[in-house]
């Protein structure tokens, strides 16, 4: 939003059991299986890193997001992105400042909302759509999302692109002494996924990094990579094994290739970008072959230019916003 003109900041919310949530997702992600002390200690001291880059963005005053009154007045609120609207959700789910209860501005827009595994077919009740009602526009990042607020409130919204497609950072690639590495971001995958992305890995050359999380299938771990290590090492993988949403993202974003199965939280949302970008090919399950796997391996260009149309699409739709506002 600043590289519009805008005089922007992040809406700081906070709620007690909230925060007692995301400290223990932090801190034991694998759960129902428990991490070791040693891994626990690392996950702690990613956490720091992302607290301290947290630290160092451009916050409004804290406000409870139980009751959200904000002491800041605002000429336009942006509400968005990733799972902000699903009910669902474990911990945020049925925060109504999300849907624009006592968020008072001029203009209350929404730029890539998601109901995240909330799936359109299960309706939207009266109560939640008549908030959504009250937004001057509306976009969306997927079309379950779309679907979702067609079917609920009468009319098509924008699709736009997650905000980290759509912006990307200016990260340089990680240092030249990296071996030749496959990208592994998630968790909890399936065996046969990580049996056959061993071998096609082997089959080139590549030896295989796990960020973030314990792999043990992996040949490295790097579960204490903060932010900026994040970026750097997906900027600079040969290709990118993932089960997360964001791990498709920042593939797609660094051109990397891509081999992905959707977790069953994430399927939509993957599901969804895949088909928007024209990168269904890049979606796994237990049936396809070794061959596919090794195939995957390679950097699909025509994604890019999906890509590149799709923020001209988004930068439109905030273009005229702004000029409204």
């Amino acid at each position: 939003m600043r590289s519009f003109g805008c005089d922007a900041v992040l809406l700081d919310h906070d709620a007690a059991e909230v925060r007692k949530a995301e400290f223990r997702c932090a801190l034991q992600p694998l759960l129902p299986v428990s991490s070791d002390a040693s891994d626990v200690l690392s996950y702690a001291r990613k956490t720091r890193l992302f607290l301290d880059a947290i630290a160092h963005l451009p916050r409004s005053s804290r406000f409870d997001l139980h009751v959200p009154v904000l002491t800041e007045s605002f000429d336009l609120i942006v509400v968005g992105s990733d799972e902000v609207w699903n009910l669902h959700h474990p911990w945020y789910g049925g925060f109504t400042a999300f849907f624009g209860h006592g968020l008072a501005s001029r203009k209350l827009i929404s730029y890539a909302a998601s109901f995240g595994n909330q799936d359109a077919t299960d309706g939207l009740a009266v109560e939640w759509a008549a908030r959504l009602e009250r937004f001057d526009r509306i976009s969306v990042r997927d079309e379950n999302s779309r679907c979702m607020i067609r079917n609920a409130l009468g009319f098509e919204p924008s699709l736009v692109l997650d905000p980290c497609l759509q912006f990307p950072p200016q990260i340089a690639p990680a240092e030249n002494d990296e071996e030749p590495y496959v990208l592994v971001y998630g968790h909890s995958f399936p065996d046969w996924f990580a049996r056959r992305i061993r071998g096609a890995a082997r089959e080139r050359g590549l030896r295989l990094l796990s960020i973030g999380y314990r792999n043990d299938w992996a040949d490295e771990q790097r579960i204490a990579a903060g932010p900026e290590e994040f970026a750097r090492l997906m900027a600079g993988a040969a290709a990118v094994a993932t089960n997360f949403f964001h791990g498709c993202v920042f593939a797609f974003l660094n051109g990397r290739p891509l081999v992905c199965v959707p977790s069953a939280y994430r399927s939509n949302k993957i599901h969804d970008l895949t088909a928007a970008l024209g990168a269904e090919q890049h979606l796994v399950d237990e049936d396809s072959s070794e061959l596919q796997y090794s195939a995957l391996l390679e950097l699909q260009p025509e994604i890019a230019a999906k890509l590149a149309d799709l923020r001209r699409d988004s930068s439109a739709f905030l273009t005229h916003v702004l000029e409204c506002a």
